[in-house]
């Protein structure tokens, strides 16, 4: 027994048993989401860290240990039966309408922050005085109300970006990217470098979703946060959500310049993107691996994610990708949600498939996807090449680089969808400069220092240890607009050569009138 204690004294004289409260705030829609939350709840947990987790998708979770509690706002779920089928394949085929699925999403993300707050189980946990935590982790997905969780228990916030570094985000801890070489992360059509009828069309679009923001998130914010977080703020410590914002120590991206491009990024900003896959494959079900052993020529996989649903594909466009499928000497797997009638021999459908570790399989040659960043990751980690298929949000800014990267195609969701993925399929199958570039970026992506989920651990861990690490905190927050433009200096030289214009106006009437004067005099004479 004296041995143990004399262990455990040098153990925590040492600091390797800390052990840190953590608060993560991870509570959007889709399992996408859940599963980079789930990530970093795990990670946290394997390190000996206590996390609070406050999710949408509870049971999506499998952990063992005890250190990880779950506050369950699964009731947010009921959002989704309120967006009126705009996230069906059936809906984007038919609408073009790209401001409206903006303003669709803002008002999502606003109404799911608000059913979180006012869950009785959250409330519940700011309503306990003997509750604290070490830092906060919070999801930022267009709305910074979660910021609030740091005034109530006065500690360190991290934002979580679950997208590659954009402005929006950035203008958290440092500044917004210059819109002439920075993408919208919304943007459809957009990729870099720009032509110049491009940068205008990029820097319209930066200044018309900065104006959605400020009229439908901004305000609304602060009303949620008034209403559900400042009760439970000591009155002595209180601070606006407008300084609460820009308080955050760090940013945790899920992002790699391997998958996005070469950014310049503040300090603060730590890329973390791949933390969620499994360092160890899972084996595969015993009938998805026959079929993919039995590949001879090769597995196509095809799954348009969690959120878009395969079934909800108009039936003629069904009937076409069948066809077209079946035309391939390549096995394929696609992710459906239910049985498809006359299906030819070589296509097989699952209504859950294990995507890691199918990419995983060395008969994998090519994965058909809806450009979701979490599959554009896992096409890069295992070095698959890829034909994207973006709906929706980021989907169209991630496979854009990926295409300008060399190792995917574009198709779009259309009504001629099974020609085009045919043309797109038959070019990447028959060309193997994509499997050579994906093959590059996945070497680019696995040769870091520390794997993304030590380095996610670290940073939480360093941001706790320092009390909020403030010697990364940028200086341009503290800088107004108007001076990083240097306007007050554009303001004086104006000013001093408006004031030389009229010293000189001066002179030159002084003079020429005396002169005028001496004229009339003489003449006079």
């Amino acid at each position: 027994m004296m041995w143990f204690l004399r262990l455990s004294s040098i153990l925590v004289l040492t600091g390797i048993v800390e052990s840190y409260k953590i608060l993560l705030i991870s509570p959007l829609l889709g399992k996408s989401h859940a599963i980079l939350g789930d990530g970093i709840a795990k990670h946290l947990a394997n390190a000996g860290h206590e996390v609070t987790y406050i999710t949408a998708m509870p049971g999506n979770l499998s952990y063992k240990g005890r250190n990880i509690k779950k506050i369950d706002v699964s009731q947010n779920l009921d959002i989704m039966k309120a967006t009126g089928g705009k996230l069906s394949i059936q809906y984007h085929i038919e609408n073009k309408d790209q401001n409206a699925d903006i303003k669709f999403f803002f008002n999502v993300f606003l109404e799911n922050a608000k059913m979180t707050l006012s869950n009785e189980a959250v409330q519940d946990l700011l309503n306990d005085k003997s509750q604290h935590f070490d830092v906060i982790v919070a999801e930022w997905m267009f709305n910074e109300v979660y910021a609030g969780f740091a005034a109530v228990y006065d500690c360190p916030l991290i934002w979580f970006s679950t997208m590659e570094p954009h402005w929006m985000v950035l203008r958290l801890i440092d500044e917004a990217t210059n819109p002439a070489y920075s993408i919208e992360v919304l943007s459809k059509h957009l990729s870099t470098p720009l032509s110049f009828s491009q940068r205008l069309e990029a820097l319209f679009e930066r200044m018309y979703i900065y104006y959605l923001f400020q009229t439908f998130v901004h305000d609304k914010d602060e009303e949620i946060y008034n209403k559900y977080m400042v009760p439970h703020i000591n009155s002595q410590k209180y601070t606006s959500l407008d300084i609460l914002r820009y308080n955050a120590s760090l940013i945790l991206g899920n992002s790699h310049v391997s998958l996005g491009e070469a950014s310049s990024l503040p300090q603060s900003y730590k890329a973390i993107g791949g933390y969620h896959i499994d360092r160890d494959v899972k084996p595969l079900p015993d009938n998805i691996k026959k079929i993919m052993d039995d590949a001879n020529n090769g597995v196509i996989y095809f799954s348009m994610g969690s959120n878009i649903k395969s079934r909800d594909f108009p039936e003629e466009l069904k009937q076409k990708l069948l066809k077209f499928l079946g035309g391939l000497k390549q096995t394929v797997i696609w992710k459906f949600e239910e049985e498809l009638p006359n299906r030819p021999s070589n296509v097989h459908i699952v209504s859950w498939a294990p995507q890691q570790s199918i990419l995983a399989h060395p008969n994998c040659v090519l994965f058909i996807s809806h450009g979701g960043l979490l599959s554009i990751t896992e096409a890069i980690h295992f070095g698959v090449p890829l034909v994207g298929i973006p709906v929706f949000a980021d989907q169209f800014t991630n496979v854009e680089r990926a295409v300008n990267k060399g190792f995917a195609k574009k198709v779009l969701i259309t009504l001629n969808l099974a020609e085009d993925l045919k043309e797109q399929v038959v070019n990447i199958l028959n060309d193997p400069k994509y499997t050579a570039k994906v093959k590059e970026l996945s070497f680019i992506y696995h040769d870091r220092p520390v794997t993304p989920g030590a380095e996610l651990v670290f940073w939480v861990e360093h941001v706790v240890k320092t009390r909020g690490a403030p010697h990364l905190r940028s200086p341009a927050l503290h800088v107004p607009f108007y001076q990083k433009l240097y306007l007050d200096l554009l303001a004086l030289i104006l000013i001093l050569a408006l004031l030389a214009v009229f010293l000189i106006v001066k002179i030159f009437s002084a003079f020429f009138g005396q002169s005028s004067i001496t004229i009339n005099n003489k003449k006079l004479n």
